[in-house]
C-alpha cells in the first residue's frame, strides 16, 4: 500500500516538473540573437515619421548634421524643461 502512495506522489511531481515545457515560445518565433544580426533596410524619418529607404535615411541624417543649428524650442517648453531639471536636482540633494 505504501508503494502505491509513493508511486502516486512521484507521478504527481513528475507532472508538475514537466509544466515549464509549455512556456517555450512558438517554433515560428525568431530568437533575439537572429533579430540583432538582421540588417535593417527601411527606416522612418525623424522629422515626419514617414517610411524611408536606407539611402534616403542616410541622406537625411547627413543633411541634419550639416545644418549645424539646433531647432528653437518654444520658450514655454524650455521653461518646463528647466523646472523639471531643477526639481530633479532638488530631489537628489534633499533627503525628503
Amino acid at each position: 500500500m505504501e508503494k502505491g502512495i509513493f508511486f502516486s506522489i512521484c507521478l504527481g511531481l513528475m507532472g508538475w516538473v514537466a509544466q515549464p515545457i509549455l512556456a517555450l515560445p512558438p517554433p515560428d518565433d525568431l530568437p533575439e540573437e537572429v533579430l540583432r544580426t538582421e540588417i535593417i533596410t527601411q527606416a522612418r524619418s525623424p522629422i515626419h515619421g514617414e517610411p524611408l529607404t536606407a539611402a534616403e535615411y542616410a541622406q537625411l541624417k547627413a543633411e541634419l548634421a550639416q545644418r549645424g543649428t539646433t531647432p528653437e524650442l518654444d520658450p514655454e517648453i524650455q521653461q518646463t524643461v528647466f523646472l523639471l531639471q531643477l526639481l530633479d536636482f532638488v530631489r537628489t540633494v534633499t533627503p525628503f
